[in-house]
């Protein structure tokens, strides 16, 4: 794959915002999450955290509307899809790129039919510009020459990458993504990430990302929120998260026992008690190193336009910094000299 050849441009477009404001989902008399109100910035990357089976990819769904929620508004580009007629619904989400866990690619329709799908559905385009179109984003995710491949007879990492092809391929404002590391190795998901990035910094996408993955989560996204427990814990700048002090953000951050989360979601302070005995007593708690300070975040590749993101988020978290505490504020401002040398004036 390689990042240097997209093409994609849309003059003037920029990612639309979306947010939510007290959602509640339930499946019969179980709660999923509840009062989860949230605001995606425009044109900025963000990624959604949690451990396994607190309703990540049931959120996803309810943004592009597959999944109503008991209560709440989502709104999309300022229009409330909870209460919105089936017309306007159709329309909003031709405004999303949805990148599903397992690709949920068509089994009976080669990669090109697969890409080329969106295009057949929803435009007037000619079958030599979808041709165009459609070789150019396989060529984007490395699948070039696997266009006559059918689903089933491709890896689950290049299926994914074929899903991915097909949610740009109507070069959306929103792409939402579900687990962008399933089925690939790790070096693969970094040239994804990078691709993420890429495409934000040249049509100003909003990105919405589920994942497990530590590495991406703390290197890629300009937002960073997590749920738990049936609730929102944080949501905000990857400054704020990284830096916080929240025990269940960091324990996710760092990928160790010791913490709230534990093998079922509810941890009770006895076995917290009893972990915290062992790792005094020597034995690992797993997960990585204590990272001090703030990683760098990844770039769009070089030759690319400038991430405006980047800008607007660190300009948010100047408005907020005295209210962190003073080691994240030290940690905040250092990871910003890089950056701003030379570039912000106050």
């Amino acid at each position: 794959m390689n990042s240097q050849q997209i093409s994609i441009h849309q003059e003037g477009t920029v990612g639309v915002e979306v947010s939510t404001v007290g959602v509640t989902k339930r499946f019969g008399s179980q709660t999923i999450w509840q009062d989860v109100s949230l605001t995606l910035p425009a044109g900025e990357v963000s990624v959604l955290l949690g451990p396994s089976g607190t309703g990540k990819s049931v959120f996803l769904k309810s943004l592009i509307g597959l999944l109503r929620p008991e209560q709440g508004q989502i709104y999309i580009d300022g229009t409330d899809i909870t209460t919105c007629s089936t017309k306007e619904l159709y329309e909003i989400r031709k405004l999303f790129g949805v990148l599903f866990q397992d690709g949920a690619l068509f089994g009976s329709m080669d990669l090109f039919d697969n890409v080329a799908f969106p295009l057949r559905e929803h435009t007037r385009k000619g079958e030599s510009e979808i041709k165009r179109i459609v070789m150019e984003k396989l060529d984007l995710v490395g699948l070039t020459g696997a266009e006559d491949k059918l689903p089933g007879e491709i890896s689950g990492g290049m299926r994914k990458r074929a899903g991915l092809a097909r949610a740009l391929v109507l070069d959306p404002e929103i792409i939402l993504v579900d687990e962008p590391d399933s089925g690939l190795d790790p070096v693969r998901t970094t040239y994804i990430s990078q691709l993420f990035l890429d495409i934000n910094s040249q049509i100003d996408a909003t990105f919405l990302i589920v994942t497990h993955n530590i590495n991406l989560a703390r290197t890629v996204p300009d937002n960073i929120g997590m749920l738990f427990r049936r609730e929102l814990v944080m949501f905000g700048p990857r400054e704020v998260l990284l830096t916080s002090d929240q025990p269940v953000v960091k324990q996710f951050l760092n990928g160790r026992m010791v913490g709230p989360i534990g093998m079922s979601e509810e941890k009770d302070e006895a076995q917290m008690a009893r972990e915290r005995a062992l790792v005094e007593a020597g034995h690992h708690q797993g997960g990585a190193e204590e990272i001090e300070g703030i990683i760098p975040q990844m770039q769009a590749t070089p030759g690319m336009p400038t991430r405006q993101a980047v800008a607007r988020r660190q300009a948010r978290v100047r408005e907020i910094l005295h209210t962190l505490p003073d080691a994240a504020q030290s940690a905040i401002m250092d990871s910003f000299e890089p950056v701003l040398a030379g570039t912000y004036t106050d």
